[in-house]
């Protein structure tokens, strides 16, 4: 009974060890093997790996890319600029002996090179390349995380720096040198359209020029065009030519007048009748316009002074008919005729 006893611990202690002896190694892991504390050259791949029991001790290694997010970092740029700046770091293991060996944690390592080297970025660029050139940026810190890295047995497959965070003043700053910029070429825009604009204008004016009648044309056309719009007010443009062949063609009133005093004779006094009255060729009307061009200018004391008003009309023959109808001058009474007038 005692030796069945010992028999069932002995093939317990054998299941045991059996199964200390065998470890699985996944797909992605590759297996490290310290054989009394030092390290076996040869590397075990994925499947089930049989090590030496209590001797042999397995370290496994994971293949995998890793995504370690680097915190933000607080740093001045070479233009003076304050900014906040966090990247991200994708490495992963190409030796896992030297990874398992020469380095405590790759993991946290990696992570203090890539906060240092970001500062170092921060610090030898301008802000205008953290935010407009960034890939050179990205390539730059790659390589000083990639150099003590290799020594470590990691390979840097690629760093972005993720954001930028600017002071508000600064993003203000920013806003109104975009914002003028934008003006600029708005203005030269508008500048260069107004030059082709005036060149065009200046060969439609030349055409006109030659051809008057494209000018009525495009006068018509402008009547079309704003009639088209069922408008009930219709503008028409006055031509400016027009205006000065009036100018031309119609001298001004101050010339007419010089013109007719300088044309007219001076007047002479005219003869009175016998009984005081002036001659029968001069009416009171063509003396008051006589006077007028003489003097430039007539009053009341002369209109009542002058011999036309003051003359006594002259008497004309009655016939002594009696009874008969009064005699007819030129179609009209005979008390109201005066053979001197004339229109």
């Amino acid at each position: 009974m005692i030796i069945f006893y010992l028999l069932v611990l002995a093939f317990v202690v054998g299941l045991i060890g059996s199964a200390a002896c065998f470890r699985v190694v996944r797909q992605f892991e590759r297996g490290v093997v310290f054989r009394f504390g030092r390290v076996r050259p040869v590397i075990r791949k994925p499947g089930l790996a049989v090590l030496v029991p209590i001797a042999d001790r397995m370290h496994k290694v994971n293949m995998q890319i890793i995504t370690m997010p680097v915190p933000a970092q607080d740093g001045i740029t070479r233009d003076n600029v304050t900014v906040r700046v966090d990247a991200v770091v994708y490495f992963n293991v190409v030796d896992p002996v030297r990874a398992a060996v020469d380095v405590e944690d790759y993991v946290s390592a990696i992570g203090q090179v890539a906060q240092t080297s970001l500062r170092s970025i921060i610090g030898k660029s301008d802000l205008d390349d953290l935010l407009s050139n960034r890939e050179r940026l990205n390539q730059g810190m790659a390589l000083m995380i990639d150099s003590p890295a290799l020594d470590w047995g990691v390979h840097i497959d690629r760093v972005e720096i993720k954001d930028v965070a600017l002071p508000e003043t600064m993003k203000r700053s920013m806003s109104r040198q975009a914002e003028a910029e934008r003006e600029r070429r708005a203005r030269i825009i508008t500048a260069d359209g107004e030059l082709q604009a005036s060149e065009k204008l200046g060969q439609a004016a030349e055409v006109m020029s030659e051809h008057p009648a494209a000018l009525q044309l495009r006068l018509l056309q402008t009547v079309v065009e704003v009639a088209a719009e069922k408008n009930s007010t219709l503008v028409l443009p006055f031509p400016v030519e027009l205006l000065r062949f009036l100018e031309r063609s119609t001298p001004p009133e101050s010339a007419k007048a010089t013109s007719a005093d300088q044309a007219a004779p001076a007047p002479s006094p005219a003869p009175a009748a016998g009984n005081g009255s002036p001659a029968s060729g001069t009416s009171p009307i063509r003396e008051i316009a006589q006077s007028l061009r003489a003097n430039g200018q007539i009053s009341l004391d002369s209109l009542t002074t002058s011999s036309a008003v003051t003359a006594k009309p002259t008497a004309l023959p009655v016939p002594e008919t009696a009874g008969s109808a009064q005699p007819q001058w030129g179609g009209l009474p005979a008390g109201c005729a005066d053979p001197a007038w004339q229109p």
